[in-house]
């Protein structure tokens, strides 16, 4: 994915609260409901926009589904801010 999507994704405080949560360890879908306190059917919408981005992903285990970061993806989005700074890497 690209800057875009990341960036995008991380706009909101919902969906940045999720990585939050997600950085303590893998959750069920249900589980984070709860523990933002938001609806199923809110929370899905998010969860399709963080997938987008590329920045969870997602288990099946049985009848749940388990959300875990993937930060891999925020090196580029690094990259990217570092070079609108005038920082040292690549010049592009």
């Amino acid at each position: 994915m690209g800057v875009h999507e990341v960036l995008s994704a991380l706009s909101d405080k919902t969906r940045r609260d999720i990585l939050m949560t997600l950085k303590q360890g893998k959750i069920s879908s249900g589980d984070l409901a709860i523990v933002l306190g938001i609806t199923p059917q809110a929370l899905s919408y998010h969860l399709s926009k963080l997938k987008k981005a590329d920045l969870i992903y997602e288990t099946r285990c049985k009848n749940f589904i388990y959300y875990e970061l993937n930060l891999t993806v925020l090196d580029e989005a690094i990259l990217w801010i570092n070079q609108l700074r005038g920082g040292s890497d690549n010049e592009n």
